[in-house]
């Protein structure tokens, strides 16, 4: 597979950059920071997205979307990582969608999503850090389930119309088997959320299930194989979130890159300085090698190719680093002035964190690439 986009993938390219950058900017962001919303992201906005088609990326077209793949979606969230635009769509249109593919929840939600309406969120995680293990119980009661626990680190939980929750339906919390995937709708009783902002002005919220009772018809897939449903949904959410990381990691570059010729001092500009260019060198090649392994992910994901998974972990673990190096080098040659709020920099070091850490960050990645090896 040639590593690098077709005719049609660079035309959805370009028409997303044009878009992204007018409709949600680093302004954009800046102006619901400032203003506290409650949301973290607009509605207006999101509709948007579904009226340029992008929500309906990976939905088949027997479905009402465009039967695009991964490829095609992580265009889009390389420009809302370039411009730090706050967004549900990696949440919804990438990983719920993966995981509702195929179930009788496709029809339910699909049309919602497809116009802008609806926003879903994953109740995944439980503890400070991404883990494989489930531990969130959901006992059977009358012809449904009872869900009893507690997830964090729900992006827009808070707000969403639909969560997607991993739960343990029989054996132990680091068993493989035994986990089943609900879909839970807005409001159901007994479900709180606590919502925080996250160093990069978005929400997520700490979930408390306290006997949320579900009927049978929310199970997603089959009870106790909820790993496959799971599994596409974590595939598909690393590997946009490496596609945005990317997208944070080159507007930091470009920016620092843009600074360096402005920037005077003693009379010349200081990308003129040696030592400044090997830097800018070093980071361009790195982020390089990251573009190339988000892309070789999305293309065997997208083939359904046995190597896609530890793929996946490549290019979550690389992108980790490289964003990392690119936020940290931005912020360091733009001086002082970088840790200023005047200054946009600062807010891709912010964001690069916090997509650093969702779906595993690179301890996590490279880890799980190593007991693949068997190590």
């Amino acid at each position: 597979m040639p590593l690098y986009l077709n005719d049609e993938q660079t035309m959805l390219r370009d028409t997303t950059r044009d878009f992204v950058a007018e409709h949600a900017p680093v302004s954009h962001m800046r102006k619901l920071r400032d203003a506290n919303d409650a949301a973290g992201f607009s509605r207006d906005l999101w509709k948007s997205f579904a009226e340029m088609g992008f929500t309906g990326i990976l939905i088949g077209e027997d479905q009402g979307g465009l039967g695009l793949g991964h490829v095609d979606a992580g265009i889009v969230l390389e420009e809302i990582g370039r411009n730090l635009s706050p967004s549900p769509f990696l949440a919804t249109a990438v990983a719920a969608v993966e995981a509702l593919k195929g179930s009788a929840q496709a029809t339910r939600w699909f049309p919602g999503i497809l116009a802008g309406e609806t926003v879903a969120a994953l109740a995944i995680d439980e503890g400070a850090k991404h883990r494989d293990s489930v531990a969130l119980t959901a006992e059977r009661s009358g012809n449904g389930f009872r869900l009893s626990g507690r997830k964090q680190f729900v992006t827009h939980g808070h707000v969403a119309d639909l969560i997607i929750v991993a739960a343990r339906t029989a054996g132990a919390a680091d068993d493989t088997n035994g986990v089943t995937l609900f879909a839970i709708e807005k409001g159901a009783a007994g479900l709180t959320a606590e919502a925080e902002r996250l160093a990069d002005s978005s929400i997520a919220a700490r979930l408390d299930f306290d006997g949320v009772e579900v009927t049978a018809d929310a199970v997603i897939g089959e009870i106790d194989a909820g790993r496959d449903p799971l599994n596409r949904l974590l595939a598909a959410g690393r590997t946009g979130a490496s596609a945005e990381l990317l997208g944070v990691g080159d507007g930091a570059m470009d920016m620092t890159v843009s600074y360096l010729k402005e920037r005077k001092q003693f009379g010349v500009t200081i990308g003129s300085f040696q030592a400044l260019q090997h830097r800018a060198a070093h980071l361009y090649s790195e982020m390089e090698v990251a573009r190339a392994a988000v892309l070789k992910a999305q293309q065997l994901l997208d083939a359904g190719d046995a190597g896609a998974d530890a793929a996946v972990s490549v290019a979550k673990a690389m992108t980790g680093l490289a964003t990392t190096l690119s936020v940290q080098e931005g912020v360091q040659m733009h001086g002082g002035i970088g840790m200023t709020d005047e200054y946009d920099i600062g807010f891709y070091m912010k964001r690069a964190r916090v997509l650093a850490e969702m779906f595993g960050d690179t301890n996590f990645h490279a880890d799980r690439l190593a007991r693949a090896s068997g190590y």
